[in-house]
């Protein structure tokens, strides 16, 4: 971890406050979670729960490393949303995304 991490994830927790109007302990939370869930994913497949945009609860199992991924992911120019984490869902063999603020648990890493 290094100095930029830290800035990146301070930045996020003040979105985080200002978009969904929660305290500043609370988004810090949210963005540790979300920093920690992307280096699990580095590493190998995570099992985590998210939020869906209905409202209803996903367990997912997903990873960024290239070792698990079936193919790379697109080489588009679509501009980059930073509220969104992509993902390879190991389950559905896909790409996937969801709002970092949805994200409510990590549970476990596996295929390190």
């Amino acid at each position: 971890m290094n100095r930029n991490d830290l800035s990146a994830i301070m930045s996020e927790a003040h979105r985080f406050a200002k978009i969904a109007g929660i305290s500043l302990s609370n988004a810090l939370r949210k963005a540790w979670a979300n920093f920690k869930l992307k280096i699990r994913m580095q590493a190998g497949i995570v099992k985590f729960y998210f939020q869906k945009i209905d409202g209803t609860i996903r367990e997912a199992y997903g990873t960024l490393n290239d070792r698990f991924t079936s193919a790379p992911m697109g080489n588009d120019n679509r501009k980059k949303n930073d509220t969104v984490q992509t993902f390879f869902d190991t389950e559905k063999r896909e790409w996937r995304c969801f709002k970092k603020m949805n994200l409510i648990s990590v549970v476990t890493a596996t295929g390190l």
